[in-house]
């Protein structure tokens, strides 16, 4: 796992992220609707919060499990992070079983040596509290944008499921906070161990500007797909991470945004279930076949 409104109390626009204008509350008729294919579009933004922990991002940075290193093999890491969203909220027991146990034992090659600038572990429950809570919040953010403002039963049920992103691992389920106002307590505190150093930043920018390892596009259309991807993920980042990470932000660009949240939103809420679902729908049983074939499950 990388080691994908709002918990945070209202900002103004500018610093609001995401959803800004034309959001519409409505009643979904599911919790698991925050999971849906246009939540990969959030995927960088709540990498770039999780790595905002210098723990998690020198965890990343200087992993030694090559397979799944994000900067050298996006599309895999991709696909792990969001089968761990899949497996820990819906998955059955013996596929969340499988699953830990292969990330487990990519974890237990992530730790820091005498060189590291900073001491972590990934089986540190702290820091694996931290990533659950950004994954959380990345689904809040996405449901709120694509599906509706939630009413209290809807956000407290996509609560407890969102627990789950974190105690699949080591985090014990009294480390979790109890209910959405600890939540929020937890996340204010939790700003004060934020920071993203020189090294880190430039590791993770190729990775907000959506730049594949070895794909270069004409230049032209190099500068415009990274401009667009920077405003999709800079659009989906609290203010805080845009400040670590330098990325500039303007009410221009929060429209343009909106704007495009917009178009995306009302494609969403026409198309048929299994398309406002994929890859979710298919990435357990992906990986039951990878369990029933012997393949690597991370």
């Amino acid at each position: 796992m990388t080691l994908n409104e709002s918990v945070d109390a209202p900002e103004p626009q500018v610093q609001q992220p995401p959803g800004g204008a034309g959001t519409r509350s409505r009643k979904p008729a599911h919790a698991d609707d925050g999971m849906l294919g246009l939540g990969l579009l959030a995927g960088p933004a709540n990498v770039i919060m999780q790595l905002a922990r210098p723990g998690v991002g020198y965890g990343v940075l200087e992993s030694r499990v090559e397979s799944g290193r994000i900067d050298r093999h996006p599309v895999k890491r991709a696909r792990t992070t969001f089968t761990y969203l899949a497996v820990s909220t819906t998955g059955t027991a013996e596929q969340q079983a499988a699953f830990r146990r292969a990330v487990n034992g990519a974890h237990a090659q992530v730790f820091s040596t005498e060189e590291s600038p900073v001491e972590y572990h990934a089986f540190d429950k702290d820091l694996q509290l931290w990533v659950g809570a950004c994954l959380y919040k990345g689904v809040v953010d996405v449901h709120r944008l694509f599906v509706g403002e939630m009413d209290e039963e809807t956000a407290d049920r996509l609560y407890l499921q969102g627990r789950a992103l974190a105690t699949m691992l080591q985090v014990p389920e009294s480390m979790w906070p109890a209910d959405r106002a600890a939540f929020d307590r937890y996340w204010a505190a939790s700003l004060e161990d934020v920071h993203i150093d020189d090294t880190v930043r430039e590791f993770l920018f190729p990775i907000a500007a959506s730049r594949l390892r070895g794909v270069r596009l004409p230049a032209p259309l190099q500068r415009r797909a990274e401009g667009l991807a920077l405003l999709i993920t800079t659009g989906f980042l609290p203010q805080r991470f845009r400040d670590e990470m330098r990325l500039p932000w303007d009410p221009q660009k929060q429209r343009r945004f909106d704007q495009l949240m917009t178009v995306l939103r009302a494609a969403n809420r026409i198309s048929p279930r299994f398309v406002r679902e994929f890859p979710f729908n298919l990435l357990l049983r992906d990986l039951d076949w990878r369990i029933r074939t012997g393949r690597p499950l991370v």
